[in-house]
């Protein structure tokens, strides 16, 4: 049983924060899961030499992040 996570950053949108040490990022990208069609992302991204390790984030589909957008701009 192979339990590796396949993952491919198919479009970088925004980084939203960064870790004092450039350690940690916060991003919002499009990323292809397990070889799946991209979706939108939200994450912090461990920043190591070897690439970018996942931690724990939101994967969401393209009407969901427009129902937050909606709900975000609703906010005062």
């Amino acid at each position: 049983m192979n339990d590796t996570i396949k993952f491919v950053i198919t479009e970088h949108i925004e980084t939203v924060s960064e870790s004092k040490d450039g350690e940690y990022t916060l991003e919002l990208n499009k990323v292809a899961w397990n070889d799946k069609q991209p979706k939108y992302d939200l994450r912090r991204w461990r920043n190591t030499d070897n690439g970018k390790i996942a931690q724990r984030g939101l994967t969401i589909q393209d009407w969901e992040l427009e129902a937050l957008k909606n709900v975000l701009n609703s906010l005062e």
